[in-house]
């Protein structure tokens, strides 16, 4: 009888430790990337209530965190600067589970989502290339430290605490599905910074900027102007992808509060029309986020929706639109826009130029986040307007090498005199200026200049970096 109960107890201990599970989100796996010179979240669940332990490579120190009363843990592990290959250790007790995840590198880790731009692959659409996807994708190279994170579309009612998604390297296999935007992006700045940099990929074509906001903000900042009621319901509304909160509680619930370095957002097309409200939503969701991922000053990137003529071509919906990703800006502290206007094509709203998207938006990064001089990788803003003997003549913020091209016309310029008919005009840049002197025999009074504002146009104005100037009015009209 003894040694029969002496069994039961030893069968009971050994399925207590061999029961010892550890469960980690699936973005913590071999070949992530962690933010360098921070402490970095790392967090998971177990169904027992021993102490978890986590060692690290770079350091040997053993960290040690307590469960609560759900078996979830978390720890802020100090990361030294960019380097690697590092192995991470973890384990709970004595006799619990050990996992070891390899290949981690330390470096920089971005955040990039949005709409069907941003989702848009190295390997293209159907019809729908990316200009010099072939050359980027057989030459990707394990070697080469880009690592990808792309978080599996889903949509929910309430926040998850878990999503599809593990990291990968770079490898053609890899980089083919892989938001193209944000690969150019990442390759750019591993090739000037020359640490490792992860991406985390979380977008979904035609989403709205609401769907990517949780419902405290939201009830909080936007009262009456969304109708919230569904989440407390058992059904998702359809289209999923332009619901509030439901893509935040699937693909951005899930990763919080994984220490990111910056965010790059490509979106904005399904919001065309709330000019307005975008402003202050695309404000809210950088606060939002800011606040969650625990980085107050993270960086925040975003890419200025290219031309496309839509139903209309000559309206003027996407200039208003344009004009309000613009004014973001300047109420978003730490943000920088990417400006699209030479790219657009009139058959597809996803243009081919990705590579030029990814870089402007890394020249903003290396610049304003990482401290690179030599160029300006701002679009040139409007400024100030005046009017004489029948010409316009438009200033604009820029650095002091000016405007280009000088010495030909500069298409896509418009005036208008009081009766608000806009017609084609003459441009040309004042050398070594941030002047262009615009006029059309048809307007002999004018008192409004707008450029390339309509749906569909092609930029032709730059700074000296070939960053394009954008959309913009000088007038307040409502057309």
């Amino acid at each position: 009888m003894k040694k029969a109960i002496t069994l039961l107890v030893l069968a009971f201990l050994g399925t207590t430790w061999a029961g010892a599970k550890i469960t980690l989100p699936s973005f913590f796996s071999d070949n992530m990337v962690l933010q360098q010179n921070t402490e970095a979240s790392v967090w998971g669940w177990t169904d027992q209530d021993g102490k978890i332990s986590i060692t690290t490579t770079w350091t040997g120190v053993k960290y040690t965190a307590t469960p609560d009363k759900d078996g979830k843990w978390m720890l802020k592990i100090p990361t030294p600067p960019a380097g690697g290959p590092y192995k991470i250790f973890i384990s709970e007790g004595s006799k619990g589970e050990k996992i070891t995840l390899s290949n981690v590198m330390i470096g920089e880790v971005w955040f990039c989502s949005g709409q069907s731009n941003m989702e848009m692959p190295v390997r293209g659409y159907g019809g729908q290339p990316a200009e010099g996807a072939a050359d980027f994708i057989l030459k990707a190279k394990a070697k080469t430290p880009i690592r990808i994170c792309n978080i599996t579309r889903k949509a929910s009612l309430t926040p998850l605490q878990e999503c599809e998604g593990s990291w990968q390297e770079n490898t053609p296999e890899a980089v083919a599905p892989t938001s193209a935007t944000a690969y150019f992006f990442a390759h750019k700045l591993q090739e000037i910074l020359e640490v490792p940099v992860g991406i985390i990929v979380s977008c979904w074509g035609g989403s709205t900027i609401e769907t990517w906001i949780n419902r405290e903000t939201l009830a909080s900042k936007f009262g009456g102007e969304f109708d919230l009621s569904f989440l407390d319901g058992n059904e998702l509304k359809s289209p999923q992808f332009q619901t509030p909160c439901t893509l935040f509680n699937g693909q951005v619930a899930p990763l919080v509060p994984f220490t990111l370095g910056g965010m790059i957002w490509y979106q904005g097309e399904a919001n065309r029309g709330r000019n307005e409200q975008y402003i202050r939503l695309q404000k809210a969701y950088v606060e939002m986020m800011r606040d969650l991922f625990e980085s107050p000053d993270a960086p925040f990137y975003f890419v200025q929706i290219a031309p496309y003529p839509y139903d209309r071509p000559d309206d003027w919906t996407s200039g208003y639109f344009v004009e309000a990703q613009r004014k973001s800006v300047d109420v978003i502290p730490n943000s920088g826009m990417a400006a699209t206007l030479d790219i657009g094509e009139y058959g597809t709203i996803h243009p081919c130029k990705k590579q030029e998207v990814g870089n402007r938006l890394a020249y903003l990064a290396l610049v304003k986040h990482y401290g690179f001089k030599g160029i300006d990788p701002d679009s040139p803003s409007y400024q100030s307007v005046k009017f004489e003997n029948g010409e316009a003549f438009v200033t604009f913020k820029t650095d002091d090498r000016g405007l280009s091209p000088a010495g030909i016309n500069v298409e896509g310029f418009e005036l208008a005199g009081a009766d608000k008919v806009f017609h084609p005009a003459t441009a040309h840049v004042q050398l070594w200026n941030n002047v262009v002197i615009v006029s059309s025999p048809d307007v002999p009074d004018p008192v409004a200049v707008r450029y390339c504002f309509r749906n569909w146009g092609v930029g032709t104005l730059f700074n000296s970096y070939g960053i394009p100037v954008g959309p913009f009015r000088t007038d307040d009209w409502d057309l």
